[in-house]
């Protein structure tokens, strides 16, 4: 049998685990964590497209990746998978789940137990401007404080790999 004070703790403990449980579904559901980065580049949309679809070459910009397989091997297309290795160590792998022609692409891939969603959008600004726009969205228990934590990581890195992959891009329409 437990003494009284240690049922009182068991109790308040378990109590502090449901409420915690409860706080982060309502996060989840109430907001839910996004990251977006929209930039222009100096390209027509089919050719920000095609630069952009060459998942392989994004190394020469995002320096946190090391090296990136898609299959089938070839341009990418809706059912196309691909493997990462980052600097890291880590190898996230992913599935293209939705795919319109020069309009976006969508993968899905994992961290932890969550399921991340990143939208590559093109939208034509004028014949020789493209504006592109990621898009990575979370979906999984503690979206909200996981989802938001990956985030904050994430941005800096993908602020830096934008500054590279613009500058990359926009040389390539002086080539």
């Amino acid at each position: 049998m437990f003494a009284p004070e240690t049922i009182t703790a068991l109790v308040a403990g378990a109590l502090g685990i449901v409420l915690a449980i409860i706080a982060v579904l309502a996060l989840d559901r109430l907001w839910p964590p996004f990251l977006r980065r929209e930039f222009t580049v100096e390209l027509p949309p089919e050719q920000a497209w095609r630069h952009l679809a060459r998942v392989e070459q994004w190394p020469n910009w995002a320096k946190h990746i090391k090296q990136v397989e898609v299959q089938p091997p070839g341009d990418l297309g809706l059912k196309s998978t691909g493997r990462m290795l980052l600097t890291n160590g880590l190898k996230p792998a992913w599935t293209v789940t939705e795919f319109n022609l020069y309009r976006n692409w969508k993968w899905v891939g994992g961290f932890l137990w969550l399921t991340i969603y990143y939208d590559h959008r093109f939208e034509e600004l004028n014949p020789t401007q493209t504006k592109i726009t990621f898009a990575l969205e979370a979906t999984g228990f503690g979206k909200s404080v996981l989802g938001r934590l990956f985030a904050k990581i994430y941005s800096k890195t993908l602020d830096r790999a934008i500054a590279l992959l613009v500058q990359e891009m926009n040389v390539s329409r002086v080539l």
